[in-house]
């Protein structure tokens, strides 16, 4: 609760010299404010960040029904959480500006990715990955042959 949230406070880090403090709502000087949501990892591709991925329903009053939406926010991981997974369930919070798209930082992972978790989004980002990276289709190798298929 050292951050004015219900969550709890990560150990600390283990090379003081090298942490980067000015980022750090737990051990540093970054305030959290406003909004406190949950969401899935969907990708950690950029260093110290993570893209998390939220999904929730819009009314849609001339059909009378609801629509589901996704946002995917940028959240900054401070080195005291390091690492996340693609798959893991995670809270952040809203903080003042730290790059131009980052105004987010991650407070609590709630929930590890299991194998299969990670199996299914994999799915769900390449759903018709099935070939080989050099393979070439049927269509493909007959007009390399002789344009007859």
């Amino acid at each position: 609760m050292a951050i004015g949230l219900d969550v709890e406070t990560p150990p600390e880090p283990e090379n003081p010299e090298e942490y980067d403090y000015e980022k750090c709502p737990f051990y540093g000087d970054l305030p959290v404010r406003g909004q406190i949501l949950e969401g899935l990892v969907v990708s950690t591709d950029m260093d110290k960040t993570v893209v998390v991925e939220r999904e929730y329903d819009v009314a849609v009053p001339k059909y009378d029904r609801y629509m589901k939406r996704r946002s995917r926010i940028p959240a900054h991981v401070p080195g005291v959480l390091e690492p996340l997974s693609v798959g893991d369930t995670v809270k952040i919070a809203e903080t003042r500006p730290l790059s131009k798209t980052k105004s987010h930082v991650v407070v609590e992972v709630t929930e590890e990715a299991t194998a299969e978790d990670i199996a299914e989004l994999t799915r769900e980002a390449e759903p018709e990955r099935e070939l080989a990276a050099g393979d070439v289709t049927e269509g493909a190798e007959a007009e390399a042959e002789g344009g007859e298929e």
